[in-house]
Protein backbone atom coordinates (compact mmCIF):
# COMPACT_ATOMS: atom_id res chain seq x y z
CA UNK A 1 0.00 0.00 0.00
CA UNK A 2 1.42 3.59 -1.13
CA UNK A 3 1.45 6.55 1.93
CA UNK A 4 3.19 9.40 2.63
CA UNK A 5 5.99 10.66 4.69
CA UNK A 6 5.26 13.46 7.42
CA UNK A 7 7.45 15.64 9.09
CA UNK A 8 9.14 13.79 11.39
CA UNK A 9 9.77 10.24 9.63
CA UNK A 10 11.47 13.01 6.14
CA UNK A 11 13.49 14.84 8.39
CA UNK A 12 14.84 11.71 10.62
CA UNK A 13 15.63 9.66 7.38
CA UNK A 14 17.58 12.67 5.99
CA UNK A 15 19.82 12.55 9.12
CA UNK A 16 20.17 8.71 9.21
CA UNK A 17 21.43 8.60 6.01
CA UNK A 18 23.48 11.58 5.52
CA UNK A 19 24.33 12.55 8.75
CA UNK A 20 24.55 16.06 8.10
CA UNK A 21 27.76 17.99 8.55
CA UNK A 22 27.81 21.41 10.48
CA UNK A 23 29.88 22.77 7.30
CA UNK A 24 27.27 21.67 5.23
CA UNK A 25 24.49 24.51 4.55
CA UNK A 26 22.77 23.22 1.40
CA UNK A 27 20.70 20.30 0.42
CA UNK A 28 19.59 19.94 -3.09
CA UNK A 29 15.97 17.80 -4.25
CA UNK A 30 16.74 16.94 -7.89
CA UNK A 31 14.00 16.23 -10.63
CA UNK A 32 14.38 15.88 -14.28
CA UNK A 33 11.95 17.11 -16.59
CA UNK A 34 10.07 16.23 -19.72
CA UNK A 35 10.70 17.79 -22.63
CA UNK A 36 9.71 17.82 -26.55
CA UNK A 37 11.51 14.25 -27.04
CA UNK A 38 10.35 12.58 -23.62
CA UNK A 39 6.73 13.31 -23.32
CA UNK A 40 5.12 13.34 -19.76
CA UNK A 41 3.56 10.55 -17.62
CA UNK A 42 1.38 9.84 -14.77
CA UNK A 43 3.87 8.41 -12.72
CA UNK A 44 6.23 10.89 -13.63
CA UNK A 45 4.22 13.72 -12.22
CA UNK A 46 3.43 12.26 -9.18
CA UNK A 47 7.03 11.65 -8.82
CA UNK A 48 7.80 15.61 -9.10
CA UNK A 49 4.98 16.24 -6.65
CA UNK A 50 6.69 14.05 -4.13
CA UNK A 51 9.50 15.88 -4.66
CA UNK A 52 7.93 18.96 -4.19
CA UNK A 53 6.35 18.17 -0.70
CA UNK A 54 9.50 16.82 0.28
CA UNK A 55 11.07 20.06 -0.71
CA UNK A 56 8.33 22.35 1.62
CA UNK A 57 8.48 19.59 4.14
CA UNK A 58 12.13 20.21 4.97
CA UNK A 59 11.56 23.87 4.65
CA UNK A 60 9.33 23.97 7.26
CA UNK A 61 11.58 22.33 9.28
CA UNK A 62 15.27 24.17 8.10
CA UNK A 63 15.99 25.40 12.26
CA UNK A 64 16.00 21.58 13.41
CA UNK A 65 17.57 19.85 10.12
CA UNK A 66 19.93 22.59 9.41
CA UNK A 67 20.11 22.62 6.09
CA UNK A 68 18.31 25.46 3.18
CA UNK A 69 16.64 23.08 1.05
CA UNK A 70 16.20 24.54 -2.89
CA UNK A 71 14.20 22.04 -5.92
CA UNK A 72 16.46 21.75 -8.68
CA UNK A 73 15.26 20.79 -12.24
CA UNK A 74 17.09 19.52 -15.35
CA UNK A 75 16.08 18.37 -18.62
CA UNK A 76 15.81 14.54 -18.71
CA UNK A 77 18.91 12.69 -20.32
CA UNK A 78 16.43 10.31 -21.70
CA UNK A 79 18.29 6.95 -20.69
CA UNK A 80 19.06 5.51 -17.72
CA UNK A 81 22.28 6.92 -16.29
CA UNK A 82 23.39 8.79 -18.78
CA UNK A 83 25.08 12.04 -18.14
CA UNK A 84 23.42 15.03 -16.69
CA UNK A 85 23.25 18.20 -18.60
CA UNK A 86 25.90 20.95 -18.44
CA UNK A 87 23.07 22.83 -16.54
CA UNK A 88 19.94 23.08 -14.37
CA UNK A 89 17.72 25.97 -12.75
CA UNK A 90 16.79 26.02 -9.43
CA UNK A 91 12.76 25.91 -8.78
CA UNK A 92 11.58 27.42 -5.33
CA UNK A 93 8.19 27.81 -6.30
CA UNK A 94 5.08 25.95 -7.25
CA UNK A 95 3.88 24.40 -9.39
CA UNK A 96 6.64 22.75 -10.95
CA UNK A 97 6.51 23.19 -14.95
CA UNK A 98 5.58 20.14 -17.31
CA UNK A 99 8.31 20.18 -19.47
CA UNK A 100 11.63 22.51 -19.56
CA UNK A 101 11.29 23.05 -23.09
CA UNK A 102 9.56 26.58 -21.79
CA UNK A 103 12.27 27.65 -19.36
CA UNK A 104 14.54 30.06 -20.25
CA UNK A 105 18.37 28.55 -20.30
CA UNK A 106 19.45 32.47 -19.26
CA UNK A 107 18.06 31.71 -16.07
CA UNK A 108 19.38 28.02 -15.79
CA UNK A 109 23.09 27.48 -13.80
CA UNK A 110 25.74 25.32 -14.32
CA UNK A 111 25.69 21.52 -13.10
CA UNK A 112 29.15 22.76 -11.47
CA UNK A 113 27.54 25.65 -9.16
CA UNK A 114 24.69 23.18 -8.47
CA UNK A 115 27.15 20.73 -6.72
CA UNK A 116 29.33 23.44 -5.39
CA UNK A 117 25.75 24.77 -3.28
CA UNK A 118 24.62 21.66 -2.78
CA UNK A 119 27.19 18.96 -0.90
CA UNK A 120 24.07 16.99 -0.50
CA UNK A 121 21.57 16.06 -3.15
CA UNK A 122 18.38 13.83 -3.11
CA UNK A 123 17.43 12.51 -6.66
CA UNK A 124 13.93 11.67 -7.04
CA UNK A 125 13.74 11.48 -11.07
CA UNK A 126 12.35 9.36 -14.54
CA UNK A 127 15.63 8.31 -15.50
CA UNK A 128 18.39 6.70 -13.39
CA UNK A 129 21.13 9.30 -11.81
CA UNK A 130 23.14 7.27 -10.72
CA UNK A 131 26.33 6.82 -12.82
CA UNK A 132 26.77 10.35 -13.39
CA UNK A 133 26.17 11.58 -9.72
CA UNK A 134 28.31 8.94 -8.60
CA UNK A 135 30.82 10.20 -10.96
CA UNK A 136 30.42 13.83 -9.94
CA UNK A 137 30.56 12.83 -6.30
CA UNK A 138 33.57 11.38 -6.44
CA UNK A 139 34.90 14.37 -8.18
CA UNK A 140 33.02 17.14 -6.17
CA UNK A 141 33.00 15.43 -2.22
CA UNK A 142 29.49 15.65 -2.32
CA UNK A 143 26.99 12.95 -1.12
CA UNK A 144 24.06 11.91 -3.24
CA UNK A 145 21.14 9.75 -2.75
CA UNK A 146 19.64 8.23 -6.10
CA UNK A 147 15.58 7.48 -6.51
CA UNK A 148 15.50 6.98 -10.33
CA UNK A 149 11.78 5.83 -10.77
CA UNK A 150 10.80 6.39 -7.31
CA UNK A 151 6.72 6.13 -6.00
CA UNK A 152 4.78 5.92 -2.94
CA UNK A 153 4.64 2.46 -3.50
CA UNK A 154 8.03 2.49 -1.92
CA UNK A 155 7.73 4.68 0.69
CA UNK A 156 7.28 1.59 3.17
CA UNK A 157 11.24 0.16 2.01
CA UNK A 158 12.51 3.75 3.75
CA UNK A 159 11.11 3.07 7.42
CA UNK A 160 13.03 -0.50 7.69
CA UNK A 161 15.77 -1.39 9.90
CA UNK A 162 18.67 0.07 8.06
CA UNK A 163 21.03 -0.62 10.61
CA UNK A 164 20.44 -4.29 9.98
CA UNK A 165 20.26 -4.18 6.23
CA UNK A 166 23.56 -2.37 6.57
CA UNK A 167 25.28 -5.21 8.64
CA UNK A 168 24.00 -7.68 6.22
CA UNK A 169 25.40 -5.77 3.02
CA UNK A 170 28.89 -5.71 4.75
CA UNK A 171 28.80 -9.46 5.20
CA UNK A 172 28.18 -9.99 1.26
CA UNK A 173 30.49 -7.05 0.60
CA UNK A 174 33.34 -8.51 2.33
CA UNK A 175 32.39 -11.82 0.88
CA UNK A 176 32.52 -10.89 -2.98
CA UNK A 177 35.79 -8.78 -1.79
CA UNK A 178 37.71 -11.85 -1.24
CA UNK A 179 36.09 -14.17 -4.11
CA UNK A 180 37.85 -14.49 -7.55
CA UNK A 181 35.00 -15.86 -9.07
CA UNK A 182 30.95 -16.69 -8.90
CA UNK A 183 29.77 -19.95 -10.56
CA UNK A 184 25.31 -19.88 -11.74
CA UNK A 185 23.57 -22.55 -12.50
CA UNK A 186 20.02 -20.90 -13.85
CA UNK A 187 17.24 -23.44 -14.68
CA UNK A 188 14.34 -22.86 -16.81
CA UNK A 189 11.53 -24.66 -19.29
CA UNK A 190 14.32 -25.59 -21.80
CA UNK A 191 17.23 -26.80 -19.67
CA UNK A 192 19.97 -25.40 -17.39
CA UNK A 193 22.31 -22.28 -18.56
CA UNK A 194 25.98 -22.05 -16.54
CA UNK A 195 27.29 -18.71 -16.52
CA UNK A 196 31.05 -17.91 -14.59
CA UNK A 197 31.25 -14.58 -13.85
CA UNK A 198 34.82 -13.17 -13.21
CA UNK A 199 35.52 -11.35 -10.20
CA UNK A 200 39.33 -10.75 -10.01
CA UNK A 201 41.09 -7.24 -9.97
CA UNK A 202 37.83 -5.85 -8.18
CA UNK A 203 36.34 -3.98 -5.07
CA UNK A 204 32.73 -4.59 -4.01
CA UNK A 205 30.87 -1.78 -3.01
CA UNK A 206 27.95 -1.51 0.20
CA UNK A 207 24.92 0.32 -0.39
CA UNK A 208 23.16 -0.38 2.69
CA UNK A 209 20.93 2.92 2.71
CA UNK A 210 23.36 5.07 4.69
CA UNK A 211 25.29 7.74 2.88
CA UNK A 212 27.79 9.23 5.82
CA UNK A 213 31.13 9.65 3.95
CA UNK A 214 31.90 12.68 1.20
CA UNK A 215 32.14 11.62 -2.33
CA UNK A 216 29.82 9.04 -2.13
CA UNK A 217 26.55 8.38 -4.42
CA UNK A 218 23.73 5.33 -4.13
CA UNK A 219 20.38 4.77 -4.37
CA UNK A 220 17.74 5.34 -2.08
CA UNK A 221 16.01 2.50 -0.99
CA UNK A 222 18.76 0.30 -0.91
CA UNK A 223 20.10 -2.67 0.53
CA UNK A 224 22.56 -4.65 -1.54
CA UNK A 225 26.26 -5.59 -2.25
CA UNK A 226 28.08 -5.33 -6.27
CA UNK A 227 30.72 -6.17 -8.19
CA UNK A 228 31.39 -4.73 -11.53
CA UNK A 229 33.10 -8.77 -13.14
CA UNK A 230 36.83 -7.85 -14.39
CA UNK A 231 36.60 -7.00 -18.30
CA UNK A 232 39.62 -8.11 -19.45
CA UNK A 233 41.80 -3.99 -18.57
CA UNK A 234 44.90 -6.09 -18.23
CA UNK A 235 47.14 -6.58 -20.98
CA UNK A 236 47.26 -10.53 -21.59
CA UNK A 237 44.58 -11.21 -19.02
CA UNK A 238 41.34 -11.50 -20.78
CA UNK A 239 38.28 -11.80 -18.83
CA UNK A 240 37.34 -15.04 -17.73
CA UNK A 241 33.27 -14.64 -17.64
CA UNK A 242 32.07 -16.92 -20.38
CA UNK A 243 28.85 -19.27 -20.52
CA UNK A 244 25.11 -18.53 -21.34
CA UNK A 245 22.58 -16.01 -19.25
CA UNK A 246 18.66 -16.14 -19.73
CA UNK A 247 16.64 -12.84 -19.33
CA UNK A 248 12.95 -13.23 -19.25
CA UNK A 249 10.97 -10.48 -21.00
CA UNK A 250 7.66 -11.42 -20.78
CA UNK A 251 6.96 -14.77 -21.87
CA UNK A 252 10.12 -14.77 -23.87
CA UNK A 253 13.49 -16.42 -22.48
CA UNK A 254 16.15 -14.54 -24.28
CA UNK A 255 19.68 -16.29 -24.23
CA UNK A 256 23.04 -14.58 -23.84
CA UNK A 257 26.35 -16.27 -25.28
CA UNK A 258 28.62 -14.62 -22.43
CA UNK A 259 32.88 -14.50 -23.51
CA UNK A 260 35.18 -12.43 -22.49
CA UNK A 261 32.73 -10.64 -20.11
CA UNK A 262 30.37 -9.48 -23.10
CA UNK A 263 27.11 -11.06 -24.81
CA UNK A 264 28.64 -12.09 -28.22
CA UNK A 265 25.54 -13.09 -29.83
CA UNK A 266 22.13 -14.03 -28.30
CA UNK A 267 21.07 -17.86 -29.34
CA UNK A 268 17.25 -17.57 -28.99
CA UNK A 269 14.46 -16.89 -31.51
CA UNK A 270 11.62 -14.71 -31.17
CA UNK A 271 10.83 -10.48 -31.20
CA UNK A 272 12.80 -9.20 -28.08
CA UNK A 273 15.44 -11.92 -28.82
CA UNK A 274 15.88 -10.32 -32.36
CA UNK A 275 15.77 -6.92 -30.79
CA UNK A 276 18.34 -7.34 -28.16
CA UNK A 277 20.91 -9.37 -30.65
CA UNK A 278 20.19 -6.12 -33.07
CA UNK A 279 21.20 -3.79 -29.81
CA UNK A 280 24.18 -5.74 -28.77
CA UNK A 281 25.34 -4.84 -32.92
CA UNK A 282 24.11 -1.38 -32.49
CA UNK A 283 25.40 -0.69 -28.66
CA UNK A 284 28.69 -2.54 -28.17
CA UNK A 285 28.93 -0.96 -24.40
CA UNK A 286 25.43 -2.50 -24.18
CA UNK A 287 27.29 -6.08 -24.02
CA UNK A 288 29.04 -5.69 -20.83
CA UNK A 289 28.23 -7.16 -18.10
CA UNK A 290 28.84 -4.95 -15.74
CA UNK A 291 27.34 -5.13 -12.73
CA UNK A 292 26.62 -8.74 -9.85
CA UNK A 293 23.98 -7.54 -7.38
CA UNK A 294 22.93 -9.19 -4.06
CA UNK A 295 20.22 -7.46 -2.81
CA UNK A 296 18.52 -8.65 0.88
CA UNK A 297 15.59 -6.83 1.17
CA UNK A 298 13.21 -10.03 0.67
CA UNK A 299 13.94 -11.11 3.85
CA UNK A 300 12.37 -7.94 5.19
CA UNK A 301 8.75 -8.65 3.84
CA UNK A 302 9.30 -6.32 0.98
CA UNK A 303 7.87 -7.35 -2.30
CA UNK A 304 8.87 -6.61 -5.98
CA UNK A 305 6.92 -3.34 -7.69
CA UNK A 306 7.84 -3.02 -11.43
CA UNK A 307 10.64 -0.57 -10.36
CA UNK A 308 14.15 -1.44 -10.61
CA UNK A 309 15.10 1.11 -8.22
CA UNK A 310 13.52 -1.34 -5.75
CA UNK A 311 12.97 -4.77 -7.06
CA UNK A 312 16.82 -5.00 -7.57
CA UNK A 313 17.18 -4.53 -3.82
CA UNK A 314 15.08 -7.98 -3.45
CA UNK A 315 18.17 -10.65 -4.35
CA UNK A 316 20.18 -11.28 -7.30
CA UNK A 317 20.49 -9.10 -9.70
CA UNK A 318 22.98 -8.98 -13.22
CA UNK A 319 23.33 -5.74 -15.30
CA UNK A 320 24.40 -4.35 -18.62
CA UNK A 321 26.35 -1.24 -20.24
CA UNK A 322 27.78 0.97 -18.63
CA UNK A 323 29.96 -0.02 -15.25
CA UNK A 324 33.07 3.18 -14.76
CA UNK A 325 31.04 4.61 -12.08
CA UNK A 326 31.13 1.36 -10.31
CA UNK A 327 34.89 0.87 -10.88
CA UNK A 328 34.50 -0.45 -14.06
CA UNK A 329 36.01 0.43 -17.45
CA UNK A 330 32.90 1.34 -19.67
CA UNK A 331 31.40 4.52 -19.87
CA UNK A 332 29.50 6.95 -21.88
CA UNK A 333 32.23 6.92 -24.64
CA UNK A 334 31.87 3.41 -25.49
CA UNK A 335 27.96 3.83 -26.62
CA UNK A 336 27.16 5.87 -30.02
CA UNK A 337 25.59 8.59 -28.21
CA UNK A 338 24.36 10.39 -24.70
CA UNK A 339 21.06 9.57 -25.61
CA UNK A 340 21.77 5.22 -25.76
CA UNK A 341 23.93 5.09 -22.85
CA UNK A 342 22.65 3.07 -20.19
CA UNK A 343 22.91 0.60 -17.21
CA UNK A 344 20.16 -1.87 -16.74
CA UNK A 345 19.64 -4.28 -14.42
CA UNK A 346 17.98 -7.50 -14.66
CA UNK A 347 16.40 -9.05 -10.98
CA UNK A 348 15.77 -12.83 -10.61
CA UNK A 349 13.46 -12.65 -8.24
CA UNK A 350 9.78 -14.57 -9.42
CA UNK A 351 7.72 -11.91 -9.52
CA UNK A 352 10.06 -10.92 -12.28
CA UNK A 353 11.50 -13.60 -14.35
CA UNK A 354 8.95 -16.49 -13.17
CA UNK A 355 10.19 -18.88 -15.76
CA UNK A 356 14.35 -18.61 -14.71
CA UNK A 357 15.72 -19.62 -11.16
CA UNK A 358 19.22 -19.62 -9.96
CA UNK A 359 19.57 -22.63 -8.82
CA UNK A 360 23.38 -22.21 -7.69
CA UNK A 361 25.22 -19.35 -6.96
CA UNK A 362 29.06 -20.26 -5.73
CA UNK A 363 31.35 -18.08 -4.35
CA UNK A 364 34.86 -19.34 -5.57
CA UNK A 365 38.04 -18.13 -3.68
CA UNK A 366 41.90 -17.74 -4.45
CA UNK A 367 42.42 -21.00 -1.97
CA UNK A 368 40.51 -23.06 -3.94
CA UNK A 369 37.72 -22.94 -2.20
CA UNK A 370 33.75 -22.93 -2.94
CA UNK A 371 31.03 -21.23 -0.74
CA UNK A 372 27.37 -21.88 -1.46
CA UNK A 373 25.66 -18.33 -1.38
CA UNK A 374 22.13 -19.10 -2.52
CA UNK A 375 20.26 -21.91 -3.83
CA UNK A 376 16.80 -21.53 -5.62
CA UNK A 377 17.50 -17.96 -5.31
CA UNK A 378 17.40 -17.82 -1.59
CA UNK A 379 20.59 -17.01 0.56
CA UNK A 380 22.06 -20.12 2.60
CA UNK A 381 24.63 -18.30 4.05
CA UNK A 382 24.46 -17.09 8.02
CA UNK A 383 23.83 -13.35 8.37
Amino acid sequence: MSEKMNDRELIDLVKRVFIPRTNEKALGVMVDLPDAVVGDDNAWAARREIALEWVATLRRNRDELGLDTHLIAYTNVRTNNGDLPESAWVLDGAPLPTSSSGLDINSSIAMEKVYAEHPILIAITKFSSTAPLKMAAKKYGIRAATMPGFSEAMIPALKLDYTEINRRVNILKNLLDRAVGAEFMFSHPTGQSKLHLDLRHRAAHASGGLVPELGIAGNLPSGEAYIVPYEGEIQDDPSRSEGELPVQFGSEIVFYQIKGNRAIAVASTGPQSKFEAALLAREPGYSNLAELGLGVLSPFGVKPIGAVLLDEKLGLHIAFGRSEHFGGQVGPDAFSSPDAVIHIDRVYVPETQPDICPEIVDLNFEDGSTLPLMRKGDYVITF
